[in-house]
């Protein structure tokens, strides 16, 4: 078709499909845990970057399986199937009814969720992972020798369609898990957000399994990692037995491989150990680069996502393929020829180096913008602290002391003190002081929580029971949250927009709940049996935390004061795009360089070598952020981020002093004079057998 072979069509669609469930499901994972699993921040982060160094090991085992045994077609055909099931399983296990036997909102049994979700992940892991270094292998077979042409251009729509289904997913399943679903209760629809992914796999696989009839498949010829492997392990063991003086040294230690390994395979495997020892300092850029996903992401939660429309906390990863497809072609028509132009020597080790720089600065961006999020954080109780705040409902002033001696604070009407901090020991009582009479209430506070005390105007009672906020962080959902205080003189049934409070009797308050859509307005309705009262709400933002009494209802008109418990976020996502920008120049000259610049300085044929080599620093770069989330006493965010950003500039130091003394080779050039000698010796014993012949002919 058009001069390609028809087949890779089923490959790029197959590709495409699969890159978008990938990349869905990684998307949404780390809220997952946080908000349905109710795992902590460090936990959080350091299952999704185990699961990340995971997908990055296994793709060693899809390259053996494939070139040893099975061949790329059934490799990626059997492990394509287990990374089916993987998806499926973690969407069943993300369904909050599946052990909600009691229809309260929350799992029963979280440890068979929680079960389902790591199998089901290992499974993803070992399916994504093991048909990386296959599919675009297998797709460069179906090409014949003189299809040079086609298959760059099949190269061109593979990572096209890898940049698509990245960009389409991680923009539509955080819409998918912001929507409400479920039986009993509605939350967060993960099983969706999991399940469009799991759809794609299937569909990615029932693809690929449809052109398997016009795929050419090529037989396993062995692979060259693990002959490789097997020649460093024998010139090691052999130059471990020869260790004693009285064996001449050799020129370097791979040459005690010799006596079993023909020239050409050592000197091709040391041109490719020359670039893996450049590998060394890398995993701390992937260290820093991965955690878009997990404390980025986290990051985010804590910000203002209103640009006119919502932008969810894990919508912002978004902007990293963005920017790759916009400056990867700007960089390499524009910004290199005009280095060059300026005849500076920007070498791709320079260039690495440059790319390991920008990604500290981008966390030293992070590092700023938490500062500015840390700012508008609540102070919540400490250790030996508690916190309350007083309500004044009532239409005169309030002077309340607390006892023994402690703080007096004057409350005007329909206003709050805001939440005031008492060594929990020391705070006994509060005493009321109004112009009609005087009131001591009892306090018994527990460490690190926060209270409410209204005042309200009913008699005889000024005050009502102290009220235990339930509240001590920003609210995990990442929305607001609202409650109600009747401050009626009847029974009310209280309803705002589709949440029912039911009924409400005098001087009660409902619990703290999430406001479903907070960038809406809401109708707040307050009615009794032939009356009827409502009004409008305010648009409550994420993050933030409202109580709202119910005043009066005139003319069916309800009359309601607001107090904000906790300040909604306000440091706008906006301020992520420059760390953003800075990663993805990093990504740029980084990544994209990194790659050809390895195979630049190996033989062809050891590629695959190179490629296990640089997804394993993808990998090592993972087990760096789960130590430091696993070890770290580092109580601030902002200092985690100054800590990464202030390692990977060390690591840039180190990598830039090693690279000044790499000395660039030509590989071709050396498999070439490689090529010649092996001429010259075939002649050279086609000239001996042809002597010797001639030779026994006369005898």
């Amino acid at each position: 078709c058009l001069g390609f072979p028809v087949s890779i069509f089923f490959i790029v669609i197959n590709e495409f499909c699969e890159r978008f469930s990938y990349y869905g499901m990684k998307a949404v994972l780390t809220l997952y845990f946080t908000r349905f699993l109710h795992w902590d921040d460090n936990f959080a982060t350091a299952i999704y970057h185990t699961f990340v160094a995971l997908c990055y090991l296994t793709p060693i085992l899809g390259a053996i399986l494939a070139d040893s045994w099975l061949g790329k077609f059934r490799t990626i055909l059997y492990l394509s199937i287990i990374y089916a099931i993987g998806q499926t399983v973690l969407s069943v296990g993300s369904i909050n009814d599946l052990t909600d036997h009691n229809r309260d909102g929350s799992p029963d049994k979280v440890a068979v969720n929680i079960a389902l979700s790591m199998i089901g992940l290992v499974l993803i892991a070992l399916g994504t992972g093991g048909i990386k270094p296959c599919v675009s292998a297998f797709g460069g077979d179906q090409f014949e020798d003189d299809q040079e042409k086609q298959r760059s251009t099949f190269f061109s729509l593979f990572y096209l369609s890898i940049n698509a289904g990245s960009l389409l997913s991680t923009l539509i399943t955080p819409t998918l898990r912001a929507t409400e679903c479920g039986i009993h209760t509605k939350q967060e629809c993960y099983p969706l957000a999991f399940g469009v992914p799991a759809i794609l796999m299937a569909v990615a696989l029932v693809v690929f399994v449809i052109g398997s009839k016009m795929y050419k498949k090529v037989k396993p010829q062995g692979n060259v990692m693990l002959e490789v492997s097997k020649c460093v392990g024998f010139a090691i063991k052999n130059r471990f037995r020869h260790r004693s003086k009285q064996f001449p040294k050799r020129e370097h230690w791979l040459d005690w491989a010799s006596e079993k390994y023909d020239k050409r395979l050592i000197a091709q495997t040391k041109m490719v150990l020359r670039v893996l020892f450049l590998y060394i300092p890398l995993p701390m850029f992937w260290a820093v680069f991965d955690q878009q996903g997990s404390r980025w992401t986290l990051q985010a939660t804590a910000m203002n996502g209103n640009f006119g429309f919502h932008i969810q906390p894990d919508q912002m990863q978004i902007v990293n393929p963005i920017l790759i497809v916009l400056m990867v072609p700007i960089v390499d028509s524009l910004v290199y020829p005009l280095i060059k132009k300026c005849k500076l020597n920007f070498t791709p080790l320079k260039r690495m180096t440059v790319g390991m720089f920008l990604g500290s600065m981008a966390f030293v961006a992070a590092a700023l913008v938490q500062v500015q999020i840390d700012k508008t954080y609540p102070v919540f109780p400490a250790a030996g602290q508690s916190q309350i705040q007083l309500i004044n409902l009532r239409s005169v002033p309030v002077t309340v002391q607390f006892q023994p001696q402690l703080q007096s604070v004057e409350i005007q009407p329909k206003e709050t003190t805001g939440y005031m901090t008492f060594e929990t020991s020391k705070l006994q009582s509060a005493h009321i002081i109004t112009t009609t009479r005087n009131e001591t209430v009892p306090l018994s506070l527990q460490n690190g929580e926060r209270y409410t005390l209204p005042l309200k105007w009913t008699p005889p009672d000024i005050y009502s029971d102290l009220i235990q906020d339930n509240i001590t962080s920003k609210p995990t959902s990442g929305k607001s949250v609202v409650r109600f205080i009747n401050n009626l003189r009847y029974t009310v049934n209280l309803t705002m927009g589709d949440m029912n409070f039911g009924l409400l009797d005098p001087l009660s308050v409902t619990n703290y709940t999430d406001v479903p859509k907070p960038d809406r307005v809401y109708v707040i309705s307050a009615s009794v049996p032939l009356n009827y009262c409502g009004v409008l709400s305010k648009r409550f933002g994420y993050g933030g935390a409202y109580t709202i009494s119910i005043d009066s209802c005139i003319k069916n008109e309800l009359s309601i004061t607001y107090f904000e418990d906790m300040a909604p976020n306000t440091v706008h996502m906006a301020w992520q795009i420059p760390q953003y920008f800075l990663l993805t120049c990093a990504e740029v000259l980084f990544s994209v360089t990194g790659l050809e610049f390895s195979y630049s300085q190996a033989p062809s044929n050891m590629k695959a070598v190179l490629q296990a080599g640089w997804l394993l620093t993808v990998a090592v770069g993972n087990i760096i952020v789960i130590i430091v989330a696993g070890v770290s006493t580092i109580k601030k965010q902002w200092a985690e981020y100054v800590l990464f950003a202030a390692l990977l500039l060390v690591v840039c130091i180190i990598f830039a002093i090693m690279a000044s003394f790499y000395t660039y080779i030509d590989p071709n050039e050396i498999e070439a004079q490689f090529s010649k000698e092996e001429k010259e010796e075939d002649k050279k014993d086609h000239d001996d057998n042809e002597k010797e012949a001639e030779a026994d002919s006369r005898m």
